[in-house]
């Protein structure tokens, strides 16, 4: 027999059972593969299949919170599953920002998520990069600001407003709704432009600014629009609004700009969710609050609390919230931000 064709029995079978061990790992690597992506398509097929949780990071009342409840509650109906608001207020919005984006990535957890993430992570409040970190599903509406004083203020018009700063340089208060928000900032950015130093004080949300501006305990109130009822009730007076235009519920107020200082804030709302969604998820929840942001329900809300209908959906919004961020990061500058953190 020839040599080189002779093939030692306990070797081939050694070649064979390793083949096969091989084969069985690669059959089964491919199974396990296919039964994942199976079942993270089954879980969106069915999604939703219980209550879905949305965070909202301000206080009950408030102008975000109520824009908020009625677009879920249209949400809600378009999704055929109920959706509650939790609302985690505290560090001007970031704490529940914070709660959503350590939330686990299903669908299950959703949320409001404040432009002002954009200054808050580069101050150091906020743990992630807004920019790469989070799920944006929609960009919803604005917000009316303006600054009230109340009826029996001596003050009749902003310019009376800054001639009394100027002659008592931080003596003035006004209430704001967190330090480092929109309405904090805003007013920095008007006082700033006008050459004159505030007093801020700071509340974990508007609805309690509010009242202490009513009960004359604070000389001037920096909000949305929880000063509108109020206004026309005569108990408050509003000296200026913050848009771009008058606001139409408030023609005969002019807008900060109008007034001679360059200072311009609407703040949008957004949707979000945590990184990491399913897409499928996510195109469904994208869908559901395109839908409820056009809904008639939603846009008399909006009427009513003078915000105005910003959509944007959830790509454009996530490059929207980019283009803040490099805005913010001159603004933090020009307005010394970290420092008065710093001093607070």
């Amino acid at each position: 027999m020839n040599q080189g064709s002779t093939t030692n029995p306990a070797r081939r079978r050694l070649i064979l059972g390793a083949s096969a061990g091989v084969a069985t790992a690669a059959a089964a690597a491919a199974t396990g593969t296919a039964g994942m992506l199976l079942a993270r398509g089954a879980s969106a097929a069915t999604y939703p299949e219980r209550p879905i949780t949305f965070i909202c990071p301000w206080p009950v009342g408030g102008t975000a919170d109520q824009s908020m409840r009625a677009l879920c509650q249209v949400a809600s109906g378009i999704l055929k599953q109920s959706i509650v608001v939790e609302n985690r207020a505290g560090a001007s919005g970031m704490i529940g920002t914070r709660a959503l984006a350590r939330a686990k990535p299903d669908g299950y957890t959703i949320g409001q998520i404040p432009i002002s993430v954009t200054r808050f992570s580069q101050l150091g409040m906020l743990e992630i990069d807004p920019r790469t970190e989070l799920t944006y599903l929609a960009r919803t509406s604005g917000q009316t600001f303006g600054i009230a004083v109340p009826a029996s203020s001596p003050y009749k018009t902003l310019q009376e407003v800054v001639a009394a700063a100027k002659a008592n340089p931080g003596k003035l208060t006004y209430a704001h709704a967190g330090i480092g928000g929109a309405t904090h900032v805003g007013m920095e950015q008007f006082a700033l432009a006008a050459g004159v130093r505030f007093n801020a004080i700071a509340y974990k949300g508007g609805s309690a600014a509010l009242q202490d501006v009513l009960g004359g305990q604070v000389d001037l109130l920096a909000d949305s629009s929880s000063w509108a009822p109020h206004v026309e009730s005569g108990k408050l007076r509003l000296l200026a609004t913050w848009g771009e235009q008058r606001t139409p519920r408030f023609k005969d107020t002019p807008t900060l700009r109008e007034l001679g200082y360059d200072v311009v804030v609407e703040a949008p709302n957004g949707i979000g969710a945590p990184k990491g969604l399913d897409p499928a998820i996510e195109k469904q929840l994208r869908d559901a609050f395109r839908a409820a942001v056009a809904s008639k329900e939603f846009r008399q809300v909006a009427a009513r609390i003078d915000a105005p209908v910003m959509y944007l959906d959830g790509p454009d919004y996530k490059k929207y919230v980019a283009t803040v961020y490099e805005q913010e990061t001159q603004l933090i500058q020009r307005l010394k931000l970290k420092e008065m953190l710093q001093q607070s």
